[in-house]
């Protein structure tokens, strides 16, 4: 793979043929059980490729074929060299487990209690809160440098330094610039970050498509996404007749697409109902996520320590200790990726 210097969104057919040309992107999203955060996964005390490896070899068994994971500003901003080597050995990993990957830039996501967790930390992060959602999550770069435009040359050689550094590596499969902007509660401040940041990946030259996934009802963001992005990502987290509707409106738009995020069983998004929908519509798909622990991701959105526990669990497929869920639903996943087949219009 070799990049272009081109500063242009990719055209129509470049976009179908590098579809094409691969097989049916089926997935997930990635944060390891050792982690709070991804601030916590990419951290030195933290970041264990021993774990990583084991992991990820649950989905080499699976078949699935790619993955994607946040990258944290904060910590390549306090050592850009040691956190490259950490990606890079990711990456490494990854691969030799069959697993593209689909790194995220960019994520203005919070869940905590703590209104710190908005200003990411270099650091020792939160501990476990039990029967709290994802109590620990932490945002980047945060929501005070999102705000604030003269913090962004910061974030430009943050950028710069990352896709420049991977731009032409075959491990790397897409780069989803930011995701869910305005999420968390900053509302209109997002979509200025966002258009820097698809100008700054621009100007690096990518061999890989750029994008920022489409998540909610904002008409004006999603117009934004829609005219920046070189493929169509998505969220959605519905059941599968609302998934089909929303794949029917995306199509019009004339590329490929991909769903980043989904798999909530307690809304009707579940595994049976939904993966013959992706396949049959030829739309990659990443659920959310492989093994749950720090966390918590079985709890549901909203959850509380004095809530009861939920009877069906939100997301995942293996437990802490990699026991699956459900075999049933890896069983799924693997007959619907053997079945798949590249397909281009």
């Amino acid at each position: 793979m070799t990049s272009s210097a081109s500063t242009e969104r990719w055209p129509e057919d470049k976009a179908w043929r590098w579809y094409g040309s691969q097989a049916w992107p089926c997935g997930f999203n990635y944060i390891p059980a050792n982690a709070i955060s991804y601030t916590e996964m990419w951290m030195d005390y933290n970041f264990d490729p021993q774990l990583i490896d084991r992991e990820l070899a649950l989905a080499q068994g699976v078949g699935f074929n790619c993955l994607r994971f946040v990258l944290p500003f904060v910590v390549w901003e306090h050592d850009p060299q040691a956190f490259q080597q950490r990606l890079d050995a990711f990456l490494e990993i990854s691969t030799r487990r069959g697993l593209r990957a689909m790194p995220c830039l960019f994520d203005d996501c919070v869940f905590g209690h703590d209104e710190r967790l908005k200003y990411p930390w270099y650091g020792k992060q939160p501990d476990v809160l039990p029967g709290w959602y994802a109590n620990g999550w932490t945002p980047s770069p945060g929501h005070s440098m999102v705000r604030d435009p003269q913090t962004w040359p910061r974030l430009e050689r943050y950028v710069r330094d990352i896709i420049t550094q991977f731009k032409d590596d075959r491990r790397v499969w897409v780069w989803d610039l930011y995701n869910e902007p305005t999420n968390g509660g900053l509302g209109e401040a997002s979509p200025p970050l966002v258009s820097a940041v698809f100008g700054w990946a621009r100007q690096a030259g990518p061999a890989q498509p750029l994008t920022v996934g489409l998540w909610d009802g904002n008409e004006p963001l999603n117009a934004l996404l829609l005219e920046l992005s070189d493929i169509v990502t998505f969220h959605h987290y519905g059941n599968a007749d609302s998934l089909t509707g929303r794949i029917d409106k995306l199509q019009r738009h004339g590329r490929p697409l991909i769903n980043t995020e989904w798999l909530c069983r307690p809304k009707g998004s579940v595994v049976s109902a939904c993966l013959p929908v992706f396949g049959q519509h030829n739309v990659g798909c990443l659920h959310w996520g492989l093994v749950n622990g720090r966390t918590q991701t079985h709890l549901h959105w909203g959850a509380r320590p004095d809530h009861p526990q939920p009877q069906v669990w939100q997301h995942d497929l293996y437990h802490g200790d990699h026991r699956a869920y459900d075999q049933t639903e890896l069983d799924l996943f693997r007959s619907a990726i053997q079945a798949s087949r590249p397909t281009i219009p």
